[in-house]
């Protein structure tokens, strides 16, 4: 498995975060690595993702930060120049994850059926992500498609909160869970950083008491 897959199963919580203001993002990440988890997925939906990436990647080199919401080569292109180790996608674009995989920077695309997974096995992935999850029929679905693939892991993102992330990380088909409960809008809005290493103290310490 890719390096930055490894660790971002080590990791095993991996915060999914909106930001829409790029001052944000260095107290953020400083939060994120003071609390446990020293890794970010960094969400393409706002005009503030790209700097932001750039400032946590540059101020932080101990921290590992993606890209999430990669929807085309052009915001591949724009997140690895910034400074992004991982792309994580939506869905499965063949184009995005050759794309990717030509560059060297591990992409993991949403499925959520056994087409998806074997078309994601046939460009030669072995980690997915699974979205969005709790909707999509949570961990009792995933069981149920990994079943036949047992060379898959899954990241799965969508509806995980500190009440439930537990069973996840508890099933050995799980690389990582993406999480954005400790990293609310609100509370980056409202620069209550103090509250944000506090709700990821407790999400690392779920990881702990989960993997050892």
């Amino acid at each position: 498995m890719n390096k930055v897959l490894e660790s971002l199963k080590e990791i095993g919580i991996v915060p999914v975060v909106v930001l829409d203001d790029a001052k944000d993002a260095a107290p953020l990440a400083e939060a994120l690595i003071e609390g446990g988890l020293p890794c970010a997925e960094v969400t393409f939906r706002t005009a503030a993702a790209e700097e932001s990436i750039r400032i946590m990647a540059e101020k932080y080199p101990e921290m590992l930060v993606g890209a999430g919401t990669v929807l085309t080569i052009d915001q591949v292109n724009r997140a690895v120049k910034a400074g992004a180790k991982f792309i994580v996608s939506p869905g499965l674009n063949p184009q995005v994850v050759q794309y990717c995989q030509n560059i060297g920077v591990p992409i993991t695309p949403g499925i959520q059926t056994p087409t998806e997974i074997e078309q994601a096995l046939s460009l030669g992935l072995d980690v997915v992500k699974f979205f969005p999850a709790e909707p999509a029929g949570g961990l009792k679905m995933i069981k149920a498609i990994a079943a036949p693939y047992t060379t898959l892991t899954f990241m799965p993102t969508g509806g995980i909160n500190a009440q439930n992330v537990k069973e996840y990380l508890a099933y050995n088909r799980i690389l990582a869970c993406g999480g954005s409960w400790m990293v609310k809008n609100d509370l980056v809005k409202a620069g209550d950083f103090d509250k944000i290493k506090e709700m990821t103290r407790e999400a690392a310490a779920i990881v702990k008491e989960i993997r050892g």
